[in-house]
């Protein structure tokens, strides 16, 4: 099933915009509890709450062997739900291929993050996977993005991050942006140059203190569809106790019906 049904699929199930990163931290785990059981627990407790879930590998590949168990341990476990594979990958072609064939044939992932450093012939190793999704970084969430992605460039003398929203129209029908929640009026142009049939992926909010309501409203299209809001840390870490699913629950529901009350 093609990434977008999917990922519908849930939104209208589950009446939900919401993606939480399984961003695994060791010493954040309750004592006694084990990745692969936090990361379980966390899933059961959540997944009736969210249109999917977001692994960024560095998490992962930083714990070694065991690490990329654990991976292979959650997307077998995640079964249906959507997973996007937060790689922040790319490379000259050949070696975008590799990318391309770890992230979707061999992790199994949903989609992807990429950078549109390299240009086109290095995304379309990921755009050919025409089932799947790629989502290419437009304006990071971080404090420093603009140091780069503020430049004028091109003919219209434009901002890079509004160079590269009109460049994902052009790379492929299965791509899309990730657009932070810490710049709402960049979200909001991105979003009216992407058009209404594009998803945004929006990292930033909670920890990074993101506005919620502003990343809703001007990241979703005229429907209130096509947003991911991705939140991380402030759901799994919600408690440091046993009882780290029951909040991590709690706090996810509550961003949830937030993220509906402004759609």
């Amino acid at each position: 099933m093609r990434f977008e049904r999917k990922i519908e699929k849930l939104v209208d199930e589950n009446d939900s915009l919401l993606c939480i990163g399984l961003d695994i931290i060791k010493d954040k785990l309750p004592n006694g509890v084990k990745p692969t059981e936090f990361n379980k627990r966390i899933i059961d407790a959540t997944k009736d709450l969210v249109c999917c879930y977001k692994i960024n590998l560095a998490f992962y590949r930083a714990m070694g062997r065991d690490g990329m168990d654990l991976l292979m341990e959650t997307m077998e476990h995640l079964q249906d739900i959507p997973a996007i594979l937060d790689m922040k990958a790319n490379d000259v072609h050949h070696s975008a291929e590799m990318y391309a064939r770890e992230a979707f044939e061999v992790l199994g992932g949903d989609a992807v993050t990429l950078n549109p450093y390299l240009g086109r012939d290095c995304i379309e190793p990921f755009t050919k996977y025409g089932d799947k999704y790629i989502f290419i970084l437009c304006r990071t969430s971080n404090p420093s993005a603009g140091e780069l992605q503020d430049l004028k460039v091109g003919k219209r003398k434009e901002p890079l991050y509004m160079f590269i929203a009109r460049k994902i129209r052009e790379w492929g029908t299965n791509c899309g942006a990730v657009a932070g929640a810490t710049y709402p009026k960049e979200l909001d142009a991105i979003r009216k140059t992407l058009g209404e049939d594009r998803f945004i992926l929006i990292p930033g909010v909670g920890t990074q203190g993101g506005d919620l309501e502003k990343a809703v409203r001007f990241g979703t299209n005229e429907h209130g569809r096509k947003a991911i809001i991705s939140v991380s840390r402030s759901v799994i870490y919600a408690s440091s106790g046993n009882d780290f699913d029951v909040c991590a629950r709690k706090v996810a529901k509550e961003i949830r019906d937030q993220i509906n009350r402004y759609r």
